[in-house]
Parts: structure tokens; sequence; C-alpha cells
């Protein structure tokens, strides 16, 4: 890459199990002032605007056109959309950075699940000859993966306990989190899943600030330059796959540089205990590497935004100094079939 970029502001929502009082420009309106705040730009500073959801959530075709209220009518914008998570979103818009067509964006998504039956809605995903008339939900085919781990003797169910406490501890720290401190691991939701294993699901809204070059630096202190940015996909029939593996997750951090040298954190999106097992294999992340200290997509997991999260808090930590070399992972589809990797630097200290 010959253009250094970076994000320089990250906000997001307080993440809740339901905000049915709010529309989708109500819950994305605050998050958009604050991040443009951090920066002190305004609407009109902005070269590229680009947003993540999903209309299969909203219940009706192009629904993202109406979530644009709240960027703004005036002046006009220059706008794309993914209906992906606002990972892939930062992805195009860093992608537009890069050829100098703009030197500042803004990227956002959101999601709210609440409104109807997530684990139905998400089988859309699913192959349609074979696998979508069949209906397996969401849980059922994480539960297929942890079982396959157990079985391969890569973990066993108190090891995936350990991970959903560690995960809600650390989320007493971050105010946004859904579900944080002593939670209960409860009864199998699909066995050998328990709710614990599993994600809250809940609404919630992210949106980032990318700059290039020196304006990066005029606009954040220290900003979170990326080093390097892919993502891969894994074949879309389940049983040609290894579940307990995840070589696409391994591509991608290759390409992005994420093994040249060793990260401090990871900020991985893991929304089930056993994939967090497949992600760490994956990536090489020993024992020194802090991992999901925000919590992780166990204490939030607004659908469509969790991805975009991991990459705002792994670049929030070093906008803190808390982090010099950070990795962000986003994953989409079912038993993390789409990934997407990211490492993060800041500047010496």
């Amino acid at each position: 890459m010959n253009r250094e970029i970076a994000v320089v502001a990250f906000a997001q929502t307080d993440h809740r199990r339901t905000s049915a009082e709010l529309s989708e420009v109500e819950m994305l309106m605050p998050v958009l002032h604050e991040v443009l705040a951090q920066t002190a730009l305004k609407t009109a500073d902005i070269d590229f605007t680009c947003s993540g959801s999903s209309d299969y959530l909203a219940g009706r075709a192009f629904s993202f056109t109406l979530a644009l209220d709240g960027v703004g009518a005036w002046p006009p914008i220059s706008e794309s959309h993914v209906e992906m998570d606002g990972a892939w979103a930062l992805y195009e818009a860093w992608t537009k950075l890069l050829t100098g067509d703009a030197d500042t964006a803004l990227v956002y998504s959101y999601g709210k699940s609440s409104p109807g039956p997530l684990r139905d809605v998400l089988t859309r995903q699913l192959d349609p000859y074979y696998l979508a008339p069949l209906w397996p939900d969401s849980v059922a085919l994480a539960a297929l993966q942890a079982q396959a781990l157990i079985d391969a003797g890569e973990t066993d169910e108190p090891s995936l306990a350990a991970v959903a406490a560690r995960s809600r501890a650390d989320a007493t720290a971050n105010s946004h989190a859904q579900l944080k401190g002593s939670v209960p691991h409860g009864d199998y939701t699909v066995r050998p899943l328990r709710t614990g294993d599993c994600p809250p699901i809940g609404d919630g809204a992210a949106a980032v600030i990318l700059a290039a070059g020196e304006r990066a630096r005029q606009l954040c202190e220290r900003p979170a330059w990326i080093r390097g940015i892919d993502h891969r996909i894994e074949a879309h029939g389940l049983g040609v796959r290894d579940l307990t593996d995840s070589p696409s997750t391994r591509l991608a951090a290759e390409k992005a540089g994420a093994f040249e040298r060793p990260v401090d954190t990871a900020e991985l999106h893991a929304p089930f205990t056993s994939q967090e097992v497949v992600l760490r294999k994956a990536l090489r992340l020993d024992d020194g590497v802090r991992v999901n200290p925000s919590g992780g997509a166990l204490a939030t997991n607004p659908v469509m935004a969790a991805g975009l999260i991991r990459l705002g808090e792994a670049a929030a930590r070093i906008h803190r100094g808390e982090s010099d070399r950070a990795l962000a992972h986003a994953t989409s589809g079912p038993c993390l079939q789409q990934n997407l990797v990211a490492v993060l630097e800041g500047d010496p200290r």
C-alpha cells in the first residue's frame, strides 16, 4: 500500500434486547453525531459514506435508504451500501481511500434483531436448494460445529463455559455491552451449547471514521493505522467443510500481515464460545494475546454491526494507548463461513 489509512474515531450505541420505541434512523443519529464530534468534522467534510445492514432484518426492500436520513439529506454525498456486516463496508471505504478518490470516510452499520425470530431469519443465508428448505437454524448449526470440536478433542464443555465467563467478566468494563458480569451458563439450547455459549439477541449500531495520511494525524492524537486487511470465504456447502478449522480466516490473516509480528490484542467476532476455539487456532493466538477485552460478541452481538464493532473496539484501544498492534476479525454466515481480518497499529510511543 502506498497510502496510509487509519481509523480515527469510533462510536456505538448502548446495546439492548429491544429498541422497539426507536426507528433505525433514531437509533443511528446519536452514534453518527458522536463519531463526527470526536473529530470535529461535519457531514460536508466527509468524502465518502458507506453502510452495512440487512433488508432481511428490517423486513422491507432497500431499507438502508431510509437510514440515510440519519446522515442528512443535504449536502449531497458520495454513498454506497453493502448487504453485509459493517466490517465489509469499512473494507469498501478503505479501498476508496486507498485509490485516492477520498481522504475521509464515514462507515456505519446497524441491526434490529428484536422484531422477528432471528434464528429463522438467518436460515435464509443457507444454500437455497439443499439446506435452507430444512430450516436448520443458526444455533443448531453452531452446535454441530461445537460437537465436532469436542469429538476431535479440541475442547470440552467446561472449557467453553470458561470462554463465556471470561468474556462477560471483561464486558463489565464496557458500558455499551448488553450482557456483563456473572451471567448463568444456563440449560442446553442445542446440545452441547448452553444458553451461555450463545450470543445475546439485541439491537444496536456502530460507526467509524477513516482518514488518510496527515489528515488522520490532524483528526486523531493516535490514529489506528490499518496495516493490512483481507477477507476470504469458505465453501457454501457445510458438508464439504471441516468445521473444526477455518482456512479462510488463516488465509485472510496471512494476506493482512497478521503473522509477520505478534499482536497484543485480538477482537474476534465469535458469536459462539466454540467459534473462539476455531479462531484462536486459525490465527495462532497464544495466551499472551488479550482476546476480546470488550467482551466480544458473547456480550454484544447486533447482527450486521458486531463485526464493525470488533474493528472499532480494536482501534479504540490503540487510540487510548492500551494496545500497539491489534488484530480485528469479523465473520458472516453459518459456522464462520466468511471471514475478514484486519491488522491495526498505533504510532510508536
